[in-house]
């Protein structure tokens, strides 16, 4: 009866440390997200799943480049590519990327461009007309989707607050023929 009561026992103490463990890793360290639209095209697809590192800016900066997910609207997160970082001036013309004057590649925007026959993929603009600033406030970031003709980002809400920043993400895991590691 003793041993039975111990093995039980043990058991529960096991199951109780697995959850609690699930629970801090999904809580602090990594987490799923599904892509929920279609304004990273063509580098995710609607419904998507992804992991999402959220230790990734208690470490270090983010970069330019990066795609991350952020709280946008309540019980709402978004997923979008990071162009501006703080201090810096934002301008596109003729469909390329300026940031400080100097121009940059966007070449996981080239397949998409290469489809679009009836205008620019971006639409010109700089950070000033859109927003009122020249440059990208310091502890915020100027994020847009890959789907530049239809994607809500900063070009519609504004300067995205890093302590809104949930983290980064850059696997998708399903659905399983299309798990790969996103640039």
């Amino acid at each position: 009866m003793t041993k039975q009561k111990n093995e039980t026992w043990e058991w529960l103490k096991a199951i109780v440390i697995a959850v609690l463990l699930a629970g801090g890793i999904r809580y602090f360290i990594f987490a799923p997200i599904i892509v929920d639209g279609l304004s990273m095209m063509p580098t995710l697809h609607d419904h998507d799943r992804m992991i999402v590192n959220k230790l990734s800016y208690k470490i270090g900066e983010p970069k330019r480049f990066d795609i991350i997910v952020f709280h946008a609207e309540e019980d709402k997160d978004y997923i979008k590519r990071v162009i501006g970082l703080p201090g810096d001036r934002i301008e596109y013309k003729n469909d390329t990327l300026y940031v400080n004057g100097k121009a940059y590649k966007e070449p996981y925007l080239d397949e998409y461009k290469k489809q679009v026959i009836d205008g620019p993929l971006t639409e010109s603009f700089t950070l000033e007309e859109i927003t009122g600033r020249a440059t990208v406030p310091e502890g915020h970031l100027f994020v847009m989707g890959d789907n530049r003709r239809f994607s809500k980002d900063s070009r519609h809400i504004g300067f995205i607050p890093m302590d809104k920043v949930v983290g980064k993400t850059n696997i998708v895991y399903w659905p399983f023929s299309d798990i790969r590691i996103v640039q």
